[in-house]
């Protein structure tokens, strides 16, 4: 795994990183937020979260505020430039991923096509 990469490749919102550490001081540990890129959804690509502890060769890690973010490179491709925040509207609460690189997304915002 690479040391700490730059925000401008990806970014983590103030929201979000009061989410994400709050989220992993409750799982204890120092639990990282994984977000993956998977093939699936309505549009054809899908976002994964997950709290993993373990990285590997091909994870970069970001980081704001004390929350930690980890994104596989393949997964990265997809998402560079992109930014995560933690919304909390009348659908509920949720991260969401705001993708430049995105073409078109489904309306729950958890699929995009590019």
């Amino acid at each position: 795994m690479s040391t700490i990469e730059s925000l401008e490749d990806f970014g983590i919102t103030e929201n979000a990183a009061r989410r994400i550490a709050n989220l992993a001081a409750q799982e204890g540990g120092r639990p990282m937020l994984r977000i993956s890129v998977s093939g699936g959804g309505c549009s054809g690509f899908q976002y994964g979260f997950d709290f993993d502890e373990t990285t590997g060769e091909d994870d970069r890690l970001f980081e704001r505020g004390g929350a930690r973010v980890v994104i596989d490179e393949v997964s990265l491709e997809l998402l560079k430039g992109s930014e995560i925040d933690f919304v909390e509207d009348l659908m509920g609460a949720y991260f969401k991923v705001q993708n430049p690189n995105a073409s078109s997304s489904c309306g729950c915002g958890s699929s995009f096509a590019i």
